[in-house]
């Protein structure tokens, strides 16, 4: 299994599909079927029966989305780009924006 580069919390642009240009935050990865749920995208109508704890109806949510179709969002300035590993002067390894240099976890 490859190791993913996108991480729970990040801010995430979308490459392809019918949300294609979206942007959003990573609420849940899941690596096994390398997808990941995003903030807003890839929304499907979800009918949900009443109980008593919930009301029931149609609710909206979102659907996973395959990881190759969504890229980092560049710190600078917003748009897609590739993420990099690199070590700091201190001996921390961090991921960084190829497109800016930009260091994305601190």
């Amino acid at each position: 299994m490859a190791r993913l580069k996108i991480r729970k919390g990040d801010h995430v642009v979308v490459l392809a599909g019918k949300d294609k240009d979206k942007n959003g935050e990573v609420l849940k990865v899941i690596p096994k079927e390398n997808r990941v749920i995003v903030q807003g995208v890839n929304m499907t109508k979800r009918h949900q029966r009443q109980t008593p704890q919930q009301e029931g109806g149609i609710k909206m949510r979102e659907a996973p989305i395959h990881i190759s179709n969504v890229a980092l969002e560049d710190p600078k300035d917003g748009k897609p780009t590739r993420v990099g590993y690199k070590f700091l002067k201190d001996g921390r390894k961090v991921r960084f924006a190829r497109r800016s240099g930009e260091v994305i976890d601190g």
